[in-house]
């Protein structure tokens, strides 16, 4: 009267099917994505929002770092990054460094510190430091072969009519070094004019660069993206109507443009002379032929993803994909 029982049994699993097989010995482990910090100043901007979703499209885990907040623990063995409240900053793979050019010493300290702790970063420290030194990155592209209009740049006022002489005479433009997004950029259309500004600036200790005038640029310049070496986008700006300066913050107008290959190549010489990843070239058509402006390495995304309607974001998402170790 007693029931026998096979412990065995409730295990066999009869005759299994290829899918099943599949689902007992092949299952592939959740893909992970990477934790990438994107340390800027305002989680608001269009460029940061659209970095976010584009990583987060991808599978990556996204965090918005405000450079305000962080602050750094200088150590031989236990460096370490906090956020506001105490929060350590570990275990990230990637950051995105995007700084505002009054950020620049302390923005640039912390993407060190990031690269201290083995933190991949899509611009480097090194790079966005000379990227912001106007008068250094216009040297070091002219020594790779990158032509710019001609520039000068002198210390002392006395030196002023030299100096006008030297870049064509008037008109010509006066540039702030530290300047950005059009600003401190004036243009003298007489020779008086110049000696005023440039004499203005100078009694204010400020460092300018004074640069011929490209007339026949007519208000238009182009902005070429290059990311991991090459041309993702390209558009035309134009000023707006009485103003000489194409920024997109002034006002000015974008499209889109087709670019010749000097004009790509150019733009991809001068990312790579100033090793940077991303960046936005700024170029100049002249009757000498193509003329190199200015690289930036924080460029903006809504004018130009707005005009060629490309996904800009996702491609800078891609280059750190590709490069991270």
């Amino acid at each position: 009267g007693r029931l026998i029982v096979d412990p065995e049994k409730k295990f066999e699993l009869g005759q299994p099917t290829t899918e099943s097989l599949k689902e007992f010995y092949y299952s592939e482990p959740e893909k992970k994505g990477l934790k990438i910090g994107l340390l800027a100043s305002n989680p608001d901007l269009y460029s940061n929002r659209r970095i976010i979703e584009a990583g987060e499209m991808r599978g990556h885990e996204m965090h918005f770092l405000n450079i305000k907040y962080c602050y750094m623990k200088l150590s031989a063995s236990n460096p370490e990054i906090h956020y506001r409240g105490g929060l350590v900053l570990k275990d990230f793979d990637a950051i995105i460094p995007r700084i505002r050019p009054s950020m620049t010493y302390y923005g640039c300290a912390l993407t060190r510190q990031f690269e201290a702790l083995k933190v991949y970063a899509l611009n480097n420290a090194a790079a966005i430091t000379q990227s912001r030194d106007k008068l250094f990155s216009l040297q070091l592209l002219l020594n790779n072969g990158v032509d710019i209009p001609t520039t000068g740049f002198a210390n002392s006022p006395l030196d002023t009519d030299d100096l006008i002489k030297m870049v064509g005479g008037s008109p010509l433009i006066v540039k702030l070094l530290e300047g950005t997004q059009g600003k401190g950029v004036v243009l003298a259309e007489t020779k008086k004019a110049a000696e005023s500004v440039i004499n203005a600036f100078k009694s204010l200790n400020a460092n300018i660069l004074v640069q011929e005038f490209i007339k026949e640029a007519n208000g238009k310049d182009l902005r070429l993206f290059v990311v991991d070496g090459k041309v993702v986008a390209a558009m035309q700006r134009e000023a707006a109507p009485g103003e000489f300066r194409a920024n997109i913050h002034l006002g000015g107008t974008a499209s889109i443009v087709k670019v010749t290959a000097d004009e790509k190549r150019i733009a991809i010489k001068a990312a790579k002379a100033m090793n940077l990843k991303v960046a936005g070239v700024d170029i100049i058509r002249s009757s000498k032929g193509p003329l190199l402006l200015e690289v930036n390495s924080s460029p903006g995304l809504e004018g130009i993803e707005g005009a060629t309607q490309k996904d800009i974001a996702g491609e800078m998402i891609k280059a750190i994909e590709k490069n991270f170790k």
